[in-house]
This record gives structure tokens, C-alpha cells and sequence, in this order.
């Protein structure tokens, strides 16, 4: 099966209890290590988990997922487009191309704190079609706290760009349940406009036990 298909075939109730498509290790800004987290899921009986840390794949690299089918190899990048930063989710990449290379951090910093990540990211339709190269799906990360006054357009842009999905099942809490300017309804209505990928995860940077 392949990403797409793999993710259309997840239902929204599974969302937050048996998928967690947005978790960050400690290769980014997250506290517990891949391993951890790993067993984490394992624990809890996740059948689809995606580790999205920002800007790298290299807890990718040093870690055989091989050996665990629920796990979905992703990273989380950040983006500037219009005066606004974005990011966007590569689900089903290999980590290991080349095209994902040249886009990946280059300094821990880079991964992060969030004003060297604003000054290193990269043009939307650069991530994009990285992702392409690297057999993924393109996925546009919690666009309720994206701060544009026209979402709809926002997306189309997107979309010509080559999306291939908006993060619709996002429970946004801590300082994103606060600097939010759109809703959730209208996530989902532009994801059935633009015939988009509905994903969903908790964007973890923590343990995935106290869910």
C-alpha cells in the first residue's frame, strides 16, 4: 500500500488513539529519543505513527524502522511564503535521497529554536517537490494557526504548488489553542474543496504516554 492510500485508510476516530501522524523526538525539539518513543507507541498499541521532527531525518537514519510496520518515516519543514511561515509535513519520504538531503538542516539550531528556523527555511514548492523526489506525501501542517487572512486562496496556492494534504485532526492546545485564526471546520471543507489528504496528530514533543 502505498503513503496515500495507507493514510486515506485511516478513519478520524482512530485520530489521537491509535494514529499520531505529528510526534517530535529529541533529534529536534522533542524530549525523548526515537527509541523511546518507539516503545512508547508500542505500549499503546498505535498501529500508525509518524516521528516529524523539523528540518531532519537523521533519527530516520540511525534507527531500523524496518523492523516496525506501524512506524511512517516523516519530517516536519519549515517554510516561508507571502510573509508567512508554514510548515509542511513529508510523510512516506526516504530518508536517505538526496533531494531530502539538500533541504535538511545543517546545525542542530537549525532544528530547534525557532528564530534560526525562521531564517533558515525554505520556499514551500522547494519542500514540496523534495518530498516528490523522495516518494512522499506533502502535507501542510497545522493551518489553523497559519496567519493569513485568505486560508482558501492560501491553499489553492498550495495545492498549484503541488500538496498533497492538510493536517485536518489537530487537537491544537497549549500556545496554538491560543494563536489559532481559523477553525477546523473550515480545515476540512478546504481539504474536500481541494481534494487534499485529511491527516492527524497530536504534535507531541513530549512523552506519547500522558495522551
Amino acid at each position: 500500500m502505498n503513503i496515500k492510500d495507507r493514510i486515506e485508510s485511516i478513519k478520524p476516530s482512530q485520530y489521537f488513539k491509535s494514529a499520531n501522524l505529528h510526534v517530535h523526538s529529541d533529534c529536534s525539539d522533542g524530549s525523548y529519543s526515537f527509541e523511546q518513543l518507539v516503545q512508547q507507541a508500542k505500549s499503546l498499541g498505535l498501529q500508525h505513527l509518524a516521528i516529524s521532527d523539523h528540518n531532519t531525518v537523521e533519527g530516520w537514519k540511525n534507527f531500523d524502522y524496518s523492523k516496525y510496520d506501524f512506524l511512517i518515516p516523516a519530517a516536519e519543514f519549515d517554510c516561508f511564503y507571502k510573509g508567512t511561515l508554514l510548515h509542511i509535513l513529508g510523510y512516506g519520504i526516504d530518508p536517505n535521497h538526496p533531494e531530502i538531503e539538500k533541504i535538511c538542516a545543517k546545525t542542530k539550531g537549525e532544528t530547534q529554536y525557532d528564530i534560526i528556523r525562521l531564517f533558515k527555511s525554505r520556499h514551500p514548492k522547494t519542500a514540496i517537490e523534495a518530498i516528490h523526489s523522495a516518494g512522499g506525501i506533502a502535507v501542510f501542517a497545522h493551518p489553523c494557526c497559519c496567519w493569513v487572512l485568505n486560508l482558501d486562496k492560501f491553499t489553492g496556492e498550495l495545492k498549484n504548488m503541488g500538496l498533497d494534504g492538510i493536517e485536518t485532526y489537530y487537537p491544537y492546545k497549549r500556545h496554538r489553542a491560543f494563536i489559532k485564526f481559523h477553525s477546523r471546520h473550515h480545515i476540512k471543507a478546504l481539504a474536500q474543496k481541494y481534494s487534499l489528504v485529511m491527516t492527524g496528530g497530536t504534535d507531541e514533543h513530549g512523552s506519547l504516554l500522558r495522551q
